[in-house]
Formats: structure tokens, sequence, C-alpha cells
């Protein structure tokens, strides 16, 4: 049983990265697709794969790396808001990360969205993510 699945996303594919793999493969949720379609559209991995295999499916993600430095497109990806201890940002307080040049992931009530979305949406949420 994993208690927390977020934190287990941003484990495999922290793994992933460090042993310079090209694929990881996660148990899929709703949740878990959201965030990597945020990941995809802002260029943080190459490609990604919804498949329905057994009754929970499975996510394929494709990391991205520099073509010739082989430096990975994700240098960090941490878990901010933990079951013991949620975080939440309203509108006004929205996180900036690295100064506005990585994402904060948030869910919010319009759905999964980077802080810069929310900001113009004008919605705060609970803040997932960072990555940059």
């Amino acid at each position: 049983m994993n208690t927390d699945p977020i934190a287990d996303y941003l484990t495999r594919v922290r793994n992933a990265i460090k042993a310079n793999h090209r694929v990881v493969e996660i148990p899929a949720s709703n949740l878990k697709k959201e965030i990597t379609k945020v990941l995809f559209e802002k260029g943080y991995i190459a490609n990604y794969k919804f498949e329905d295999n057994g009754p929970q499916g499975s996510i394929k993600v494709a990391l991205k790396y520099h073509p010739i430095t082989k430096i990975p497109a994700i240098r960090s990806i941490s878990r901010i808001s933990k079951p013991g201890l949620r975080k939440y940002a309203g509108m006004d307080t929205l996180p900036r990360v690295l100064n506005g040049l990585g994402i904060a992931i948030l869910s919010t009530s319009k759905g999964v969205m980077t802080d810069k979305e929310a900001r113009s949406q004008n919605v705060g949420g609970e803040v997932l993510c960072f990555v940059y």
C-alpha cells in the first residue's frame, strides 16, 4: 500500500533521471496523468503514453535530455504538499520557483496547472510540487 502516490511518482522520475534512463513506467491515476500532461506541455519530458493494462493502467514517460551534453531537462523535482502537512496557496500568495525559471504544479478547482496559469486565472490551490 502506498500512502502518497504523488511522492512515489516524483521519486520514480527522479531515480530514472539519476540512472540516465530513457523511459520510466509509473502506475496511473487521474492526478498523475494531469501532472504528466503539465510536464509535457512545459517541455520537461519528451513524451508520454497512457496504457490501460490491468485494473489501474500505467503511464510510460520518456525523459528529456540535452542531445549533446546529456544533461536532463528536469534538474530538480520535489514534493511540497505532503499528506501529513498540506500546503495551500491563495491567488495572492502563489509561489515562484527560481524567480520564475521553474514551475510549481498546483491542484486547483479548475484542474491541475502551473503557478503562472493559476495567476492568470486568479485561482489558488494545493501546491503539489516544484520542478526546475
